[in-house]
């Protein structure tokens, strides 16, 4: 239990830098769409030019976070030896690519359907660079159990990009969506600058051997992660190239793009559980109690993702008003089904560990492959006639092949005896409430509103009731006897 309350407030620290900041990036989602009608399609340039952008990043970043902390944990190589190699490393291919990516940024863009405006691909390219060099430090800082600094650095950078962005798109009236990229570069930078102190205060050494241990385990990786975040913006990359109207596509593409931002609060706290987990995981791996306190970890995930997906539902009404303007509020049908996506994504997270920690990353490369082939086939064969709908439906389709591949796989594997029971039974009432929240017809708004509220109580408290009682919650248990 105590590992847990580690586990617990690591992740509490992380999801303030991940679930604050991605609460006040959602403040982005109205300035730009009030800014940018649906029609513009201007938001639908974001959509695209950002899901280029992730797909890049893991490219550069070739799976080395994971490997910094396999190896800095495996009480043979020197930490600081290993995350110089690291940093060194990703230092070179993230230049590497941002020379030849500026050396042919006309034919780039021009392929990429931006020739009128190359510079939205030119600067994006600078920050991608800058956030691959970033992502070991970030790493490094996570290994040394220094969340603030994590945390610190990640909202400063959302704090400046909401106030230029307001300066811009509400201050001075502005449309344009390069502007959206610019102010990206400045924030990166800013960043890059705060992040100094990380690339000083040791020797710069690139390991050959240790490198090639290093490489050796993240090729699989990076496979695992092209493949995983091709799951992730796959669809936003596809659908203007497949869609039978380009103008018209990338309109479908913005509305798409703006409704998903309310089902991306189940990726917020996949994101936070993962910033904890990954060393939390690596760091017991040797202990005798692993495999329970790996099954408890993979309920509690499940219960508070459970949660998480009947708040979203039950207040959508609210929750619409994030996307700043109603010609966007078509697309809020594929919200609970991106949610459930989500969810699939992060219990295949929690699963994928059993691999890592045996050092057969391949499985991985396998599973999120499969995964990644169904989703890719369904958008490609469905975008052209059910347009978003089909992406929401392909991402449901790739995560949850590649969560039941790994689990079957991994209870030959490395066994781990999850709580199932226990599992299904959250599983069931969340099914059941959720039916009742949002297909009994209340007309009235605040009475609708009423009556769900009321359901996700009865779920908050069976959690108490089963998993959670309140005398083991901090606080709150100096009022419970």
């Amino acid at each position: 239990m105590a590992s847990l309350k580690s586990l617990a407030k690591d992740t509490a620290i992380y999801g303030l830098s991940s679930i604050i900041g991605r609460f006040l990036n959602y403040l982005l989602v109205p300035i730009h769409t009030s800014a940018m009608s649906a029609q513009s399609g201007g938001y639908g340039v974001v959509t695209n030019v950002y899901a280029w952008v992730a797909l890049v990043l893991v490219i550069l970043t070739c799976g080395m976070e994971t490997g910094f902390f396999r190896f800095a944990n495996n009480g043979k190589d020197e930490p600081m030896r290993v995350y110089s190699t690291s940093l060194l490393f990703v230092s070179l291919g993230a230049s590497v690519f941002l020379f030849l990516g500026l050396l042919f940024l006309a034919p780039i863009a021009g392929w990429m359907g931006y020739a009128e405006h190359p510079w939205y691909v030119g600067m994006m390219m600078i920050v991608v660079a800058m956030d691959a060099i970033q992502a070991v430090p970030f790493a490094c800082l996570r290994y040394q159990k220094r969340p603030w600094r994590f945390a610190t650095l990640k909202l400063l950078f959302i704090f400046i990009s909401i106030t230029l962005n307001l300066i811009y798109y509400k201050g001075m009236k502005g449309s344009d969506p390069g502007a959206a990229f610019a102010i990206n570069l400045i924030c990166t930078g800013f960043i890059m600058l705060c992040m100094i102190p990380q690339f000083r205060g040791f020797s710069y050494v690139f390991d050959r051997e240790l490198f090639r241990r290093m490489f050796r385990y993240c090729l699989p990786l990076l496979v695992l992660g092209i493949a995983g975040i091709l799951n992730q913006v796959a669809d936003k990359i596809i659908f203007p190239l497949v869609y039978p109207d380009e103008a018209q596509g990338i309109v479908e593409l913005g509305i798409y793009g703006a409704s998903v931002k309310i089902a991306m609060i189940m990726a917020m706290l996949t994101q936070a559980f993962r910033y904890a987990y990954e060393p939390f995981v690596f760091g017991k791996s040797q202990d005798k109690d692993s495999k329970e306190i790996y099954a408890e970890a993979m309920k509690f995930f499940i219960i508070f993702t459970l949660l998480a997906y009947l708040a979203v539902m039950f207040y959508l009404d609210i929750l619409r008003y994030i996307i700043g303007r109603g010609d966007y509020w078509e697309g809020l049908s594929v919200v609970p089904i991106v949610m459930m996506a989500e969810i699939f994504m992060g219990v295949y997270f929690n699963l994928s560990f059993w691999y890592k920690l045996i050092d057969e990353t391949k499985w991985g490369a396998y599973f999120s492959l499969i995964g990644c082939a169904v989703l890719i086939l369904v958008n490609v064969v469905f975008i052209p006639r059910y347009s978003y709908h089909a992406c929401a439906w392909a991402g449901f389709a790739g995560y949850g092949t590649a969560m039941l591949l790994s689990y079957f796989v991994g209870q030959k594997k490395y066994p781990i005896h999850y709580p199932l029971k226990s599992i299904a039974c959250y599983v069931l009432l969340a099914a059941v409430l959720y039916v009742a929240g949002i297909y009994l017809p209340i007309e009235n708004t605040v009475l609708r509103l009423t009556w769900r509220t009321l359901l996700l109580l009865v779920f908050v408290a069976y959690i108490v009731r089963k998993d959670l009682p309140l005398k083991s919650i901090p606080v709150v248990n100096r009022f419970i006897k």
